[in-house]
């Protein structure tokens, strides 16, 4: 394969080992923040969280050939259900609801072998994922809110004060700060509010002074750590949302063929590039982490830098699975203040919204038009309300019914503007 002259190391070039060193340190902080938070919001293990972004993001290469520098972390798109289901069925639930993303993904990438991939684009046009993707923001609006209001379920002002300093930091950082620190605002304002947390007395030092340097990560195995049984509703609330994650993957494939001038569709083909991340999720419903979705913040980082080695992935994947037995660091994160998480989510959700409104504007979608009127209007309601559908015994929370029913207009509507 030609090199690409434009850039500094390419896709199969390996970089000294003290620059492989650095520059795998500078991936893993780089998505370290969003990873963590994940698991954070959901109730789930943020040391579980980093070891299967590592054994996912290497999962991913191995599947592709090591033709493709992508990094897996925990996927913000599933956070509803999950904060859901984790006070119904606890994570057997989400487990089988993760898993069954990545059965989904190997079942696209199967039709892709034998059918191409041009019929995505039809289930799920822009008119569908814009809205959607909105609604997988705007829905964790009010999670957002009352992490930074409420101490005990009672409004307090020092909390207002934490959130508020950790959102203006987070916009500062990410609008000022240049360099390699540029790299990282998210996990700059997180740790900037952590110390303003411990100076107002919001952290027990103690717990983190006790607690042991080294541990294994919280897996959740099934049959072993806990009974298994299918939990239908649970399946159903999370696997829809795979089809437009499935999307954001699409996404992330183009931008990865422009940055790197490859053509990833054809080699090593969307079928290993969506088998890859869906055996990442798999591992990951087995072992007791969240799905995960590969980031667009390392990509950020490969195009600043112009270096695509692959091999800095998987330093920086192998660095995420050893600092995922650091107990310490584990118990650091469990300590993060509330009202800090919910700053943060004032930015990274505001962020996801924005990003779906970002996908109507950018593909001129036309808003005049009855039929995407109406398909934009139900998804948002529908999604952003909290509407639910119980059959049986399997509920069917909004994002997950928004989704379905947000297919199946753009399917039956004529394609027309009246």
């Amino acid at each position: 394969m030609n090199k690409n002259k434009d850039v500094i190391l390419d896709v199969d070039e390996k970089p000294g080992f003290w620059l492989w060193l650095g520059l795998s340190m500078q991936h893993l902080f780089s998505m370290f923040g969003s990873t963590v938070i994940v698991p954070l919001l959901v109730g789930l293990s943020p040391s579980i969280a980093l070891f299967t972004s590592g054994v996912g993001t290497l999962l991913h290469i191995l599947i592709t050939k090591k033709k493709i520098p992508a990094y897996m972390g925990s996927s913000f798109a599933f956070i509803v259900p999950m904060k859901y289901l984790m006070q119904t069925t606890g994570y057997p639930g989400i487990a089988q609801g993760v898993i069954s993303v990545g059965l989904i993904y190997l079942i696209v990438a199967l039709m892709i072998c034998f059918f191409g991939s041009k019929w995505i684009n039809k289930v799920l046009p822009e008119v569908v994922v814009g809205p959607i993707v909105i609604v997988i923001g705007l829905s964790l609006a009010g999670s957002a809110a009352n992490d930074a209001m409420l101490k005990n379920g009672q409004y307090n002002l020092k909390f207002v004060f934490i959130a508020i300093v950790t959102l203006l930091l987070a916009i500062f950082f990410n609008i000022y700060i240049k360099g390699f620190l540029g790299f990282m605002p998210i996990l700059l304002a997180i740790v900037c509010g952590y110390v303003i947390s411990i100076f107002l007395g919001e952290v027990n030092l103690t717990t983190i002074a006790n607690a042991p340097w080294f541990a294994m990560p919280k897996f959740e195995f099934p049959f072993i750590s806990y009974n298994f049984h299918f939990e239908w509703g649970a399946i159903l609330a999370i696997a829809p949302i795979a089809f437009v994650t499935i999307t954001e993957h699409l996404g992330h494939i183009m931008v990865l063929n422009e940055l790197t001038r490859r053509n990833y569709f054809q080699n090593p083909g969307l079928n290993r590039t969506l088998s890859g991340d869906g055996a990442a999720s798999i591992f990951a419903g087995l072992v007791g982490g969240p799905a995960v979705t590969s980031y667009g913040e390392n990509i950020g980082v490969m195009a600043i830098t112009k270096i695509h080695s692959v091999y800095v992935l998987i330093g920086a994947a192998t660095f995420a699975i050893l600092f995922s037995f650091i107990n310490k660091l584990n118990v650091i994160i469990m300590q993060m203040p509330l009202p800090v998480i919910g700053g943060i989510s004032f930015l990274l959700f505001g962020t996801i919204a924005s990003s779906g409104i970002k996908i109507l504007v950018e593909n001129k979608i036309d808003m005049n038009s009855n039929r995407n009127l109406m398909i934009v209007s139900s998804i948002l309601v529908i999604g952003v309300g909290g509407f639910t559908l119980n059959i049986g015994t399997l509920p069917l929370n909004g994002l997950a019914v928004a989704t379905i029913i947000g297919v199946l207009l753009n399917l039956i509507l004529p394609n027309q503007n009246n």
